[in-house]
């Protein structure tokens, strides 16, 4: 069992959870999050990643194993985990009928914090020529601002990310990223990113969980992940059935490493890591698959 230590602010030790009908989402995961670190939470769509997300912002009740929140059981002690942790949820929570401004003080004073807090968080986050302006006149980007912005107000120990660039263009989606980065060294917190946007995660990522029909099946930097797949990936397009092609590969001197399908133009590129993901999420399936 892994010890409570200031230093990790957030623990997941053996984490299960099974719905009603006896679905498995969460099939016993463990993993920390370490001080200051941006931490990336990747997976598949039904790999279980929303429902852990649930656990720790308390919306989903555990089944099994534990997960703490700035040391706090998100079983027992629900608010004061809620109070701990600032969230961006993937779909907006703002009053478009508020201004920016009016958006803030709404939470402020709801988690009873201090209006002092907003002026130079609407600042930080490039905001303050448009505080009084509503919030439907916002970009998705700047709205996507406010809401970190919001999210730091009760200044969390954990801020969650949950999808916080989707849908922008990439040269938002760049700056949004500076602006994070800048945001937890100014603000001192950790942030925990759930994102498909995985040339996002190996740019801004100090570490990525690789999540998959509920298991963890990666932990580590994106660097060490793609030094393991591989430097270099060769592309191979095959105009027929790429079982025999499959075959000669995996037969092939040991080094070569374990194939996989992927677009159908050749080419030789660093890899990257997609392919870590697409490598690891395609060779998991292919253990759990069931001859007919």
């Amino acid at each position: 069992m892994m010890q409570v230590t200031q230093s990790r602010p957030l623990i997941v030790d053996g984490l299960t959870k099974t719905y009603p009908g006896g679905v498995r989402a969460v099939r016993g995961i463990s993993f920390e999050v370490t001080e200051g670190e941006i931490f990336g939470l990747l997976g598949p769509n039904g790999a279980g990643k929303t429902t852990t997300l649930g656990v720790l912002t308390t919306l989903v009740r555990p089944s099994g194993g534990r997960a703490l929140v700035a040391g706090l059981d998100v079983r027992d002690e629900p608010l004061a985990v809620r109070r701990a942790m600032g969230v961006v949820f993937q779909d907006s929570v703002l009053d478009n009928d508020f201004s920016g401004f009016q958006n803030m003080r709404l939470h402020a004073r709801l988690w009873r914090v201090p209006e002092d807090r907003i002026a130079p968080l609407l600042d930080a986050v490039g905001l303050t020529g448009r505080a009084s302006d509503g919030v439907r006149t916002y970009s998705g980007g700047m709205k996507r601002r406010l809401e970190i912005a919001r999210a730091l107000l009760g200044r969390p120990r954990i801020l969650l990310l949950d999808e916080p660039t989707l849908g922008l263009d990439p040269i938002v989606r760049s700056e949004l990223w500076q602006m994070i980065r800048a945001l937890q060294s100014g603000q001192g917190v950790t942030v925990l990113v759930s994102t498909h946007y995985l040339e996002e995660a190996q740019g801004v990522c100090d570490r990525v969980a690789i999540i998959d029909q509920g298991k963890i099946i990666a932990l580590d930097t994106p660097s060490r992940l793609i030094a393991d797949l591989g430097q270099h990936v060769l592309d191979l397009g095959v105009g027929a059935d790429p079982g025999p092609v499959l075959a000669m590969l995996r037969s092939a001197p040991p080094g070569l490493g374990e194939p996989m399908r992927t677009g159908s133009t050749v080419s030789i590129r660093p890899a990257t890591l997609n392919d870590v993901f697409l490598h690891l999420t395609s060779a998991a399936r292919a253990r759990t698959e069931v001859p007919a």
